[in-house]
């Protein structure tokens, strides 16, 4: 997400309310705490000040620095939900720390009725550390919501694309151009249990319509999928070998473990190919020729929906 500066709907005066002043408050004190390098940025020269600069939260969060520094003056007093959810992304904020956040900036606080998307700062060390290794973190209906830059550089950057069409169900069900392929049995498991996982979801999430949208939508987009769902399966996707054809290394056959964040409902899928393979090879090629190509530090892995 590129937000330019209008998200809010109530610029107001430098100093606002009680509420804008508070929010800008917060935003400066979270932003003073973090170290650069615990987001993921190069340490650089020596800082005047402790955390980060104003530039690095806004390349951070994908939005720009005009909207940060009213967001911080207090003249930017009610930012959208999506604006609110990239900077509690950015600033590694705890989920109190982030519905404290939304109170503040007067949205409703994120409730246990909606699929939740937030990374935890758990689950962004990793993305922040795992610099070799691809790995993508998607919330319980199959939405990519974060990702590493090697899983960018190994899927295409998916940065541009809408929250419908980082949807893995919805992309591999209608048929979406992808650079990932199945043998006929690995096919068959992985339809199986992501519809089974997504079938557990609307249990745990009853109340969620984007969720009952999107399964809607599946019905009437694909027949294979309808009877799937039909079925009734109910399970998990724990795990998955795929080939990914790659436009500069050609196809890696990769393992997909799926691990599930405590607490956040999220899936981390981590790539990995056995050591000593063709498959290793090409990832540590990929770690050099295809990262060299994200000209933004950090930001393909502060994707948004």
């Amino acid at each position: 997400m590129r937000d330019t500066g209008n998200g809010d709907g109530n610029s107001g005066s430098p100093g606002g309310d009680g509420a804008g002043v508070d929010l800008a408050g917060a935003l400066r004190s979270w932003r003073d705490r973090l170290d650069p390098a615990t987001a993921g940025l190069p340490a650089g020269r020596a800082r005047r000040a402790p955390g980060l600069r104003r530039q690095e939260l806004a390349q951070l969060a994908g939005m720009s620095v005009d909207y940060v520094i009213r967001l911080e003056q207090g003249r930017a007093r009610s930012p959208s939900p999506q604006i609110l959810t990239a900077l509690a992304r950015a600033l590694r904020l705890s989920e109190p720390e982030r519905r404290h956040l939304f109170l503040l900036a007067g949205r409703p606080a994120p409730t246990t009725d909606r699929i939740p998307s937030h990374v935890t700062p758990g689950v962004q060390r990793m993305l922040d550390q795992m610099r070799a290794t691809p790995v993508g973190v998607f919330d319980a209906a199959w939405t990519l919501t974060a990702w590493n830059r090697m899983y960018a550089a190994l899927h295409g950057d998916p940065s541009g694309h809408t929250e419908r069409e980082r949807n893995v169900l919805w992309r591999h069900f209608t048929g979406r151009r992808d650079r990932v392929t199945h043998t006929p049995e690995q096919r068959a498991r992985f339809e199986t249990a992501t519809v089974a996982d997504l079938r557990s979801a609307t249990a745990r999430y009853p109340a969620d319509r984007p969720l009952r949208t999107l399964i809607a939508d599946l019905r009437r987009a694909s027949d294979h999928f309808a009877r799937l769902w039909d079925s009734q399966a109910v399970g998990a996707h724990t795990m998955d070998t795929k080939t990914v054809h790659h436009p500069d290394v050609g196809p890696l056959v990769l393992d997909c473990d799926v691990l599930n964040a405590p607490g956040s409902d999220l899936h981390v899928v981590v790539h990995t190919a056995a050591p000593g393979t063709d498959a290793a090879d090409k990832l540590s090629l990929l770690a050099v020729i295809g990262t060299q190509a994200m000209t933004e530090p950090g930001g393909a892995a502060t994707g948004i929906g």
